[in-house]
């Protein structure tokens, strides 16, 4: 501990200190040492900590993902489509998005360790993001390092007011620690911490999207685990058989005995049922269809799968497939890709930006880290709508290079829909010129100097 608390003493660059350092320390002592959490395993930022401690409940929503079919689908559909497209340069054209491009300084992302594609990564990303709300990196040489999120806690330290008084907390860096092992401290700059839906009892630590359905969770166990036993049991209605008052305690263990073993699981299911006299049997309960089973049990899924923002149709749910048809299915695509998908990469593209070193240094915020989803399988539009697209791209360059424009700016242009790309060659088209002028449009000096 001595070694880490000598680095973090050291300032960035020459800059960078804490003006009081020995609260800091206190407040840091005091965060390593807290053990209080809320019933649900929520942790929340208490008064006095200097750290935002990591959450406790990963392996108990990582048994969820490999229990629960409904989790595991929403899981493994956003994962599908969120692991599919690639890392990218992206220009900044007087701070519109323009063109993209690739360098060698994106090979980090593109090969993250030795047989790791960017797939491989994203995967990770996200199924740490939703399993425990955030996600944590590193750059180690040339390898991106994955942080377990329940052994990362975000450093804290006080922003003082000039005049007077604390202002909340700033991120001082990032403590990981892996059990038995030496701490490790990382400054902001050096982790990327992908964080989508923010804790609302905390400043820089997210929340996994479970949470709030960890009851609906439970019973949708309960439903699988009441088939279940349904199907042992009878794979029928519960029964009561009574006895004649005559019956003596021995007669009635051994009908018992042999009613159990010809009647009881779904190898004996539906049999025809013969008692002796004095045996009455009655229907107790209701079975699936009484209790609208299927219908209760959408109900929960539908919820489930709100919590991930995926279309219950995108699933295969039920529900979704009552409401919609897979007619329907081109639009629920959409929102999933407009509302879900896109937001989770553009979140994503900025919290790995800290990792890599844009072009130039980065210092001129010219370029960006930013996502490449043209080759996504799950985003292409059907055959009709990619023609009607290509027809209106088509006209439109048509257009731009009549009216005088390169035809390679006017390519630039409408590939990154960025019109100040646009580059005029001076000339005009005749409906331009005067009635009766016979002299082309005059060239400007340039143009006129190179011919």
């Amino acid at each position: 501990m001595t070694s880490l608390w000598q680095r973090s003493r050291r300032p960035r660059g020459g800059a960078r200190g804490i003006a009081t350092i020995e609260d800091y320390a206190a407040a840091l002592q005091e965060s390593l040492g807290y053990s209080g959490f809320s019933a649900l395993g929520i942790t929340q930022t208490q008064p006095g900590q200097a750290a935002e401690r990591a959450p406790t409940d990963l392996p108990g929503y990582a048994q969820l993902f490999a229990s629960n079919p409904v989790i595991w689908a929403c899981m493994v559909a956003r994962m599908t489509v969120f692991s599919a497209p690639r890392f990218t340069w992206q220009r900044l054209n007087n701070g519109a998005p323009s063109e993209m491009f690739g360098t060698q300084e994106l090979r980090l992302l593109e090969a993250p360790w030795p047989g790791g594609t960017t797939q491989d990564l994203l995967s990770r990303v996200i199924q740490d993001a939703d399993l425990a709300g955030n996600s944590y990196w590193t750059r180690h040489e040339d390898e991106a390092v994955r942080m377990r999120p329940d052994w990362v806690q975000i450093v804290l330290e006080r922003r003082r007011h000039p005049h007077g008084g604390d202002l909340g907390w700033r991120r001082y860096g990032y403590l990981f620690q892996e059990p038995g092992c030496d701490p490790v401290f990382l400054w902001p700059e050096e982790v990327a911490h992908f964080a989508p839906v923010p804790d609302p009892l905390a400043t820089f630590r997210g929340m996994s999207w479970l949470t709030p359905v960890l009851r609906e969770t439970a019973n949708d166990n309960l439903m699988a685990a009441h088939k279940r036993k349904y199907f042992e049991n009878a794979a029928t209605p519960n029964l009561i058989v009574r006895m004649a008052r005559e019956v003596t305690p021995e007669a009635f263990g051994k009908f018992k005995a042999k009613m159990e073993s010809g009647h009881r699981g779904v190898e004996n299911a539906y049999k025809t049922l013969y008692l002796g006299g004095g045996a009455d049997v009655s229907v107790v309960g209701s079975d699936f269809q009484q209790m609208d089973f299927s219908a209760v049990q959408g109900a929960g899924e539908t919820r489930i799968a709100s919590a991930a923002s995926v279309p219950p149709i995108i699933v295969g749910l039920s529900e979704g497939l009552k409401a919609a048809t897979y007619s329907n299915y081109g639009q629920a695509r959409r929102r999933f890709a407009d509302g879900t998908i896109h937001p989770l990469w553009q979140n994503a593209a900025g919290s790995f930006g800290p990792l890599v070193t844009p072009p130039g240094g980065g210092g001129s915020g010219a370029v960006r880290l930013w996502y490449d989803a043209r080759g996504v399988p799950f985003l292409r539009e059907d055959a009709r709508d990619a023609a009607e697209i290509q027809g209106i791209e088509s006209r439109t360059i048509r257009a731009l290079v009549d009216a005088g424009y390169t035809p390679e700016s006017v390519q630039h242009a409408v590939s990154a829909s960025d019109w100040s790309l646009l580059v005029h060659t001076g000339l005009f088209s005749v409906q331009l010129q005067k009635p009766g002028s016979a002299e082309p449009a005059a060239l400007p000096a340039s143009t006129e100097g190179d011919s």
